[in-house]
């Protein structure tokens, strides 16, 4: 079992940066893929970004590729997501999810893939 907690959410204006972190419990976060995935009011949940165990491959959608960062620190069971240069578009309730990293037919844009949820952290970008 792993739980995640998201933090650092809020408003800004567009063009600022949050930083969104979500810690892990558990022992076994560093066998975990993690990522980030958002959900704008009367859209469907789309993938942001993830990473891999070792924190050495990353992968954006195109919407935030060059403005957004994943990273990881295994020693303190935490993932985080820097936004700079944000956008109203960017507006979304944002969650960090864990997907095995033994799994062998993963596909890091798909929700499903994920095991285990944060429960959301609402960031709002105003214009």
């Amino acid at each position: 079992q792993v739980q995640l907690v998201e933090s650092g959410g809020g408003f800004v204006q567009a063009g600022g940066s949050l930083r969104l972190s979500c810690a892990a419990s558990g022992r076994t976060f560093s066998r975990y893929r993690m990522g980030w995935f958002r959900q704008a009011p009367g859209k469907d949940r789309e993938f942001v970004a993830v990473i891999s165990v070792s924190g050495i491959v990353t992968g954006y959608a195109d919407s935030v590729k060059g403005r957004f960062t994943i990273s990881r620190d295994n020693t303190k069971n935490t993932v985080y997501l820097q936004m700079n240069s944000l956008k109203p578009e960017d507006t979304a309730v944002y969650y960090c999810a864990a997907a095995p990293g033994s799994s062998t037919s993963f596909r890091s844009w798909n929700a499903g893939d994920y095991d285990y949820w944060g429960q959301g952290i609402p960031v709002t970008v105003s214009s």
